[in-house]
């Protein structure tokens, strides 16, 4: 399932928050992102129709269907598809390499690979 930018937030409530009316979340993301009522029903109505989010009653309750490491997966893989030519080594050699990285998070790649082991 891929969603898009705007999704992902009202999903990143879910995630954070667990179940909440459609109002709660319109009022969250008022306050996140400026967005107004209408336009976070009508992402929520999206996520709705993708299969990411149940409706229920009362008051629009929303349930996550979707877990935030099952969404994680898929985005990993399409970055590692476009980007990398589907080779995950790529992607781990760019982290690897790049600057932005400090001590600490090489350290913690270091001991997800030896776990790995």
């Amino acid at each position: 399932m891929k969603l898009f930018d705007s999704e992902l937030k009202v999903m990143s409530v879910l995630w954070r928050l667990g179940d909440r009316t459609a109002k709660e979340i319109s009022n969250i993301l008022k306050d996140e992102t400026g967005w107004n009522q209408n336009t976070t029903y009508t992402v929520i109505k999206k996520c709705i129709a993708k299969g990411a989010i149940e409706r229920q009653e009362p008051n629009f309750l929303c349930h996550a269907l979707v877990s935030k490491a099952e969404i994680q997966d898929v985005e990993t893989d399409e970055l590692i598809g476009k980007l990398f030519d589907g080779s995950p080594d790529l992607l781990f050699a760019s982290l690897i390499n790049s600057r932005k990285l400090s001590p600490e998070q090489f350290q913690k790649l270091r001991e997800i690979v030896a776990e790995l082991k």
